[in-house]
């Protein structure tokens, strides 16, 4: 699968190389439901999705999308593999010290998802002793590295969401910290989701978590920025994040505070 991924993701590359002014390559990780992920035939499905094309109705340009893994896009902008980044990735300081960001978009929290019986907390004392997976790159592992590593807990790092679900399932991890609209939508709403839940309330620290999810743009791409920051007011005044939102995030408030 992860072969098939990659040249998948090669011929992209390959097709995209070719695009002309007004169209925008968006660099994805599509194994991260609701946000994005492939359905059965094969294409493109999720609220980063969605959200990506409406934006770029917004701007009146012609998108595409460049899949390669979380830990990969940074170095995939940079490197001018794409032209932003559109995939749940949340605005931090550190990230700022490589790449610049539109304005934050919309914001959803992370919590830990194991067995519901389990007794954990989500505090260091609670999970002394635990093993926990994160998302590769992710802030949740930058968290669990900072706030829980140095208590005894044992921080476990996947290239994706779904092989971390896989490892909960067979009990190589006690839990994983994930955005919770990801942690409901991509094992919990599942069959295989039965007897697990979220743990304790969402984990918060400002500082790591960030400020809200925006596109990653190259240093000093004012251009691109300013574009895509006029198209997000647009989407945002006409109603569409919103309508997205409540389609995949029931009951999640995702407004920027």
């Amino acid at each position: 699968m992860k072969m098939k991924a990659l040249f998948l993701a090669l011929g992209m590359f390959s097709a995209f190389s070719t695009f002309a002014a007004g169209d925008l390559r968006y660099g994805v990780e599509a194994e991260y439901p609701p946000f994005e992920s492939r359905n059965a035939a094969g294409q493109l499905e999720g609220f980063d999705i969605e959200l990506g094309n409406a934006i770029c109705a917004a701007a009146e340009l012609k998108c595409g999308w460049v899949e390669t893994s979380f830990d990969a896009l940074i170095p995939g902008l940079t490197a001018k593999k794409f032209d932003a980044i559109n995939s749940a990735m949340n605005i931090t300081e550190q990230r700022r010290k490589s790449i610049d960001f539109t304005q934050p978009i919309y914001r959803i929290p992370s919590q830990l998802v194991g067995k519901a019986d389990s007794g954990m907390q989500a505090t260091p004392e609670g999970l002394k002793g635990k093993t926990i997976g994160v998302l590769q790159g992710s802030i949740q592992e930058t968290f669990a590295k900072e706030h829980w590593e140095k208590h005894g807990v044992t921080v476990v790092s996947y290239k994706d969401q779904n092989m971390a679900w896989a490892d909960l399932l067979n009990g190589r991890i006690d839990a994983s910290l994930v955005m919770s609209a990801a942690g409901q939508a991509g094992f919990l709403s599942k069959p295989q989701g039965k007897g697990f839940g979220f743990i304790g309330k969402p984990v918060a620290d400002d500082t790591i978590l960030g400020s809200g999810i925006g596109y990653g743009i190259r240093k000093g791409d004012d251009a691109t920025k300013k574009q895509l920051d006029t198209a997000i007011d647009k989407v945002r005044a006409d109603g569409t994040i919103t309508r997205l939102a409540a389609k995949y995030f029931p009951g999640i408030d995702v407004s920027v505070k």
